[in-house]
């Protein structure tokens, strides 16, 4: 008897994972086509309020009509239809379409869907979607990297609209991550503590303290690897400050630290770095190394004049403080400015 419950048991053992990995599959179904529905539903709600109100001048009457129409539906269908539900559904519906609604509500909620309704840019709308799916954002995380102004911070928000759309296509299609959809223009590392004045040494060791929200600050993709590592050239030994790999660039990354303003002198010796890393440490199946050179102030014209951000080499300015956000946006567009002249002047030296 013992011997035949020790089979049973066996065997039930045997078959419980693979029913588990059914039951846990059917329930993820069953949450993604509520959610679709839920979502589709809420959006034409809020279509329908609109198309209506749009009628006969109904518009100078909305804000009461919606509301009365709340009171009726709430009677009808629980708290899920307040006032403030509805105008909310309104706000999705102007902004979504119908089929952008049914495809991006198979992986992000409703909630999403409300917060990214707040953006007016269409292209920080799709950033923030994109990069929501990528990294598995809950919507506090979206409202926080929405908060910290993620988009205005990255890379890739000084490149040509055109540019922008044609990167995150390739990324939400094809899944192909671009380094400028990984760096940033500025790193906030506030959670550092650092007194007022500090050295090279003493920030190094800030960010080894506290790996964890550094890493987090970076992104998602980040893994470390060393700090200090000895690069020997020509029996000359020199040290880059941190090493990182990045999985989806699937490349080395490395990252020296520096007070003040870039200086032309520090692109040399990250070319250097970037040169020893890809004859003595690249493995076969990986792309070139990058670099990253964080500074503690900032000078967009150096930057733009070597073509920095058009090469492996990638320059940021990082803060020990959160700044106003409107210093975020300031400097993007006097970023955005310099891009366009430099453009320009690109183009009037191919006419000549």
């Amino acid at each position: 008897m013992k011997q035949d419950n020790k089979i049973i048991i066996n065997y039930s053992n045997d078959l419980l994972p693979g029913i588990t990995r059914l039951i846990e599959q059917a329930k993820q179904k069953v949450a993604i086509s509520l959610n679709v529905e839920t979502s589709c539903l809420y959006w034409s709600i809020g279509n329908y309020i609109n198309t209506h109100l749009k009628e006969n001048n109904r518009l100078t009457y909305g804000a009461k009509i919606v509301a009365t129409l709340s009171q009726q539906l709430i009677k009808m269908y629980g708290k899920g239809y307040s006032y403030s539900a509805l105008t909310r559904m309104c706000k999705v519906a102007t902004i979504f379409d119908e089929t952008t609604i049914a495809t991006v509500s198979q992986q992000l909620s409703w909630s999403h869907l409300i917060e990214l309704s707040s953006l007016n840019s269409f292209i920080q709308r799709e950033f923030y979607a994109i990069m929501s799916i990528q990294g598995n954002w809950g919507i506090r995380e979206l409202r926080t990297q929405m908060n910290k102004m993620l988009f205005e911070r990255s890379a890739i928000a000084q490149l040509p609209e055109e540019e922008i759309v044609k990167h995150l296509k390739a990324l939400k299609q094809e899944n192909t991550m671009f380094p400028d959809l990984v760096f940033k223009n500025t790193y906030v590392l506030d959670f550092l503590n650092l007194p007022h004045f500090y050295n090279e040494n003493e920030l190094e060791n800030a960010l080894l303290n506290t790996m964890e929200h550094f890493i987090m600050e970076l992104g998602n993709g980040f893994a470390f690897l060393e700090r200090q590592k000895r690069i020997t050239v020509d029996e000359e030994d020199y040290y880059l400050d941190l090493l990182f790999y990045h999985r989806k660039l699937n490349r080395l990354i490395a990252i020296d630290l520096k007070l003040g303003k870039f200086k032309p002198a520090y692109k040399g010796q990250m070319e250097l770095y970037l040169r020893w890393l890809e004859k003595y440490e690249m493995q076969k199946n990986e792309e070139k190394p990058i670099g990253l050179l964080l500074c503690s102030e900032g000078n967009t014209e150096h930057i733009e004049l070597l073509l920095l951000n058009e090469s492996e080499i990638k320059v940021a300015q990082y803060l020990t403080e959160f700044p106003d956000k409107q210093w975020f946006s300031d400097k993007l567009q006097k970023a955005l400015k310099m891009a366009k002249m430099n453009e320009n002047l690109k183009n009037i030296n191919i006419l000549k």
